[in-house]
């Protein structure tokens, strides 16, 4: 199969001089609805993914670092929402922003575009480190960040707690094949879950950990597989005995799947992970229950949602983050196999 090129040419139209906007209608941001740190820090990891950035992608990556540090509080946790009139409508806290903050700060410290926005970026993920939360999701988000730090800076104190915390409030899976994952539900972007495990398993030398980490995206990724493709958990969550294919079908979930994915690649060396990512690749551009592509080429941008027939026509910052995301791996899958 072909793996498209990320375009940021969605991404740029829906970032203005304070950062990016979180929704549209069609392709057009929608003002009213501002700012999210959730969506800022994923747009600073995709560009600190590139391996040779444009200097407008430089400057997006910038912008979205200037905007966490504004969100980032003195004690390291952080706010989320910015409205379109420069107010925050929220306190500082350790939810997913917190965590997502992390990881955005753990990848631009590791693999930043200038010497700059590295130096930014690892200070104030120390910071940030110093805090944990008691939510699964936002620590797997932070043991995201912190394996990038620890990619660079092996023994770093604040990346290695992190993983540890991480690991016990994700907690040990079921035993029992048929439901080993440690929620009685699963929500969003679930893979994020398994891939921490996986992470914190590694780097912390812990056998046990790692298993349990790859078992639960071994049994993930076949339970959101149908008829060969990627038949994803709706957005409402999924549950034991609960009817599937569901929709609204989320971009977010498919990114996890592909970071997980190639991640359980790289750690255990075994190429057959790698069919998870190029099915998540298949997804956007076509390969899924609707038989539609979640990719816009003719925008650049990644649609919100996959219904049974049809696409959400509206291209927010979080699926089109999502879809950038997916084709960066794409990227790397073509590489790998040259």
């Amino acid at each position: 199969m072909s793996y498209p090129n990320a375009s940021f040419r969605h991404l740029q139209r829906l970032t203005d001089h304070i950062g990016l906007l979180e929704h549209a209608e069609g392709i057009v941001p929608r003002h009213e609805h501002g700012y999210c740190v959730d969506d800022v820090a994923r747009g600073l990891v995709v560009v600190c993914r590139e391996p040779s950035p444009s200097q407008e992608l430089i400057t997006l990556g910038r912008r979205y670092l200037h905007f966490l540090a504004q969100a980032q509080a003195a004690d390291g946790r952080f706010r989320n929402r910015l409205g379109y009139d420069r107010r925050w409508h929220d306190q500082p806290g350790t939810e997913d922003c917190w965590g997502r903050s992390l990881w955005a700060l753990g990848t631009a410290a590791a693999r930043g575009p200038t010497t700059g926005i590295r130096e930014e970026s690892f200070a104030r993920f120390g910071l940030s480190a110093q805090v944990s939360s008691p939510w699964p999701h936002a620590m797997a988000f932070a043991a995201l960040g912190a394996v990038e730090i620890l990619e660079r800076w092996r023994d770093h104190s604040g990346a290695l707690a992190l993983l540890d915390i991480a690991s016990t409030v994700i907690g040990e899976p079921p035993a029992d094949p048929a439901w080993p994952w440690p929620e009685t539900k699963l929500s969003y972007a679930n893979a994020a879950i398994a891939e921490a495990v996986i992470v914190a398993g590694w780097k912390l030398g812990h056998d046990r950990v790692l298993h349990n980490g790859l078992r639960m995206l071994e049994w993930l990724l076949a339970g959101e597989t149908r008829d060969g493709h990627l038949s994803v958990v709706p957005a409402g969550g999924w549950g034991p005995g609960e009817v599937r294919p569901a929709f609204d079908q989320q971009p977010i979930e498919v990114a996890a799947l592909a970071d997980a994915c190639m991640r359980a690649a790289t750690v255990t060396g075994d190429s057959s992970w790698l069919a998870g990512a190029k099915m998540s690749v298949a997804w956007f551009l076509g390969d899924n229950d609707a038989r539609i592509p979640l990719l816009d080429e003719q925008t650049g941008g990644g649609c919100d949602g996959l219904g049974p027939t049809s696409r959400s026509r509206n291209q927010g910052a979080e699926s089109t983050l999502a879809m950038i995301s997916v084709m960066q791996q794409g990227r790397s899958l073509a590489a790998a196999v040259r």
